[in-house]
């Protein structure tokens, strides 16, 4: 009788569990349909950042970085934790997040956008860093905002693709720099040579919304992803997101 009263109890259990399941697939199925609408793939752009804030871009950050940060402890998944509030909220911006209209999205989100076009006088210390996922990207990047080349003040190349980290250490020792653009485990490395300085660090743009043909952008890979992620939560960087601090750096998620 005992036996019969706890299979009863467990098959009761298991009908009023069946309705929540059902619930959460739903729910499941519904943000994938969501997160597949987002994607145009034929404009190469996830056009879910478009509407974005800055406390939406935080967590979206902190999943894929628990994601694909499985070999790291709790500790070391804090220290590449962003806050909302580190973000600067650019869905004020109407336009898609496409490559000709990055210099104007630049001119939007700066006070004085004529200083776009300028450098500082120490070399190899750039106002803006756009972070790119490839270097193909990074290429495509280059040349969208080449607008802001002048003979004093270069648009940087600072990705792996047909560039040694010794041929961009030597420009960057002898070169003025306004922007400069890159991935991210290219920008660690130079950063780490004495190469890349961040003094003199304006804002970071980060080439979210670009997707390639299979769906997938700068956060959605391991290999781009966690450098990424330890890129921005460099000390020398992370101090200086937050509003009201000395050398503030806007960030952006284009």
């Amino acid at each position: 009788m005992a036996a019969i009263t706890e299979n009863s109890s467990k098959r009761k259990l298991q009908d009023d569990d069946e309705p929540r399941k059902k619930a959460k697939k739903q729910r499941k199925q519904k943000k994938l349909r969501e997160d597949e609408e987002d994607l145009d793939v034929e404009a190469g752009l996830n056009r879910a950042f478009e509407r974005m804030d800055g406390q939406l871009v935080a967590d979206h950050i902190a999943q894929k970085t628990r994601r694909f940060g499985t070999d790291l402890s709790p500790v070391e998944l804090t220290d590449l934790y962003i806050s909302a509030n580190s973000i600067l909220d650019t869905t004020s911006w109407q336009k898609p997040r496409s490559l000709e209209n990055l210099p104007g999205f630049l001119e939007a989100f700066t006070t004085e956008p004529a200083k776009l076009s300028q450098a500082s006088k120490a070399t190899g210390s750039p106002h803006t860093l756009v972070v790119a996922g490839a270097g193909l990207r990074a290429a495509e990047l280059v040349r969208a905002v080449r607008k802001f080349q002048k003979k004093d003040a270069s648009v940087a190349k600072l990705f792996a693709k047909h560039f040694k980290v010794e041929e961009q250490v030597s420009f960057l020792k002898k070169s003025r720099t306004g922007i400069a653009v890159g991935t991210p485990q290219r920008l660690i490395d130079l950063i780490e040579n004495d190469a890349l300085s961040l003094e003199n660090l304006n804002r970071i743009v980060v080439d979210a919304s670009h997707i390639d043909q299979k769906k997938r952008g700068i956060v959605d890979m391991r290999e781009t992803m966690m450098p990424l992620a330890k890129l921005l939560c460099r000390a020398a960087l992370k101090t200086r997101y937050e509003d009201g601090v000395e050398n503030h750096i806007d960030l952006m998620f284009y």
